[in-house]
């Protein structure tokens, strides 16, 4: 639990000392020697520069080649709210941090970062919601600009707010995260799947077929839900949750989207599925979705880690072996409330990301491995908010506060 709380510190100095702004994966769409010249016209270009900072081509950091500028984010904003929310709720139930770390210093960060992310909403919409200040060049033919409202960043938003408001009872976080279910429900397209429909990725066309995005959009329904009563809300995510919940396959996991290049199974984003439906399962009390639930852990625990606690992106292969795939594991088994059962796995998930993907000199975290390279670029949202927010999860956990 020292160290625990010693890696928490180290990464929490880092991040206030770089303002939470900094680089993320595929920014390099942002290079002005992209969007300011004839290049940015380009689909093709605009994908090149996206993937040399991607998932699969960025073996190590070309962004000061590029004059990639250093950002703020909006979901990395959310992560970090929620994070010191958490973190506000272990002081307050007396848990010591550090000397340093007090109740009324984490108050007013909070309302320092839920100011911070109410900023940097979208623009032109009628509700809230929230993109990525970088543009995003699908490998077919969409293309979103930056700060394109999306509906994993909004729920995401939604879902810090909604923790600043409990902790600083400003009923302007509750109202501006409720306001983000009309975005849902009315910016959003559906597509037909099946009896049911899955919620588009943004309002412009293209990405429409992932089942966690359309499951985060159900989720940001549910909590508002929670704090409005209107049941339209619980019934349309219902619907939204019905449809994902039947495309689990039978050994509990779940490809990444309908369209026939998504058809890979990977580990975070099974802990989002997985997140949104016991979101609704704990709102609304239906247990219908019980049986979803224990077969989407059990393979999620199964196949996305080794019995050594290394974590693995794909169900069938080790790497990349990305920081998401580490701590998402932390965030999905507090939220189900099954850490306990399974914390000899955690912990050793823990300290495998310690020693491998942790730098201790500066306090941050590395974004990928793979078998002969490690990328140990600092990337503000990807890997940092993400780990502020999922160590804040493996603490509670440890010290049983829910």
């Amino acid at each position: 639990m020292v160290n625990a709380i010693d890696s928490f510190l180290l990464l929490k100095n880092y991040c206030e000392q770089e303002q939470f702004k900094g680089w993320d994966v595929s920014d390099g769409i942002e290079s002005p020697i992209l969007c300011k010249t004839f290049l940015g016209k380009s689909a093709f270009c605009r994908f090149v520069f996206q993937q040399l900072t991607g998932h699969r081509l960025a073996f190590f950091n070309i962004r000061p080649l590029l004059f990639v500028p250093k950002l703020y984010n909006a979901k990395g904003i959310a992560l970090f709210l929620n994070g010191y929310c958490n973190l506000y709720d272990l002081l307050d139930a007396g848990v010591e941090i550090d000397e340093s770390v007090t109740k009324e210093v984490c108050f007013n960060k909070i309302h320092e970062l839920a100011e911070l992310l109410i900023s940097l909403r979208s623009k032109g919409i009628n509700h809230y919601g929230w993109g990525y200040p970088i543009a995003w060049q699908g490998r077919t033919s969409f293309y979103f600009p930056s700060h394109t409202p999306t509906v994993v960043a909004s729920s995401f938003a939604v879902d810090a707010l909604f923790h600043a408001f409990e902790v600083t009872k400003m009923e302007r976080y509750k109202s501006i995260a409720l306001d983000t279910a009309e975005f849902i429900l009315n910016d959003l397209h559906r597509t037909k799947c099946n009896s049911g429909f899955l919620f588009s990725y943004s309002p412009f066309p293209g990405n429409d077929k992932v089942f966690n995005a359309s499951l985060l959009g159900g989720r940001v329904l549910v909590q508002c839900y929670k704090y409005s009563d209107k049941k339209e809300y619980l019934e349309v995510a219902k619907e939204c949750i019905d449809t994902c919940a039947n495309e689990q396959r039978a050994d509990g996991s779940w490809v990444y989207g309908m369209d026939s290049f998504q058809n890979w199974i990977d580990n975070f984003h099974t802990g989002y599925n997985l997140e949104a439906i016991q979101e609704y399962q704990n709102v609304s009390q239906d247990m219908t979705y019980s049986d979803v639930l224990k077969k989407g852990i059990r393979f999620m625990l199964e196949n996305h880690f080794d019995s050594n606690g290394v974590p693995k992106y794909y169900h069938h292969k080790q790497y990349p072996i990305d920081i998401h795939c580490c701590g998402e594991i932390f965030v999905v088994l507090y939220k189900l409330g099954v850490f306990k059962e399974n914390e000899n796995l955690v912990d050793g998930v823990y300290l495998w990301t310690i020693e491998n993907m942790f730098d201790r000199k500066r306090g941050y975290f590395y974004f990928q491995k793979r078998s002969w390279i490690t990328n140990k670029t600092p990337l503000m949202r990807w890997s940092e908010a993400f780990m502020f927010n999922a160590l804040s999860c493996y603490l509670k956990s440890k010290m049983d506060i829910r």
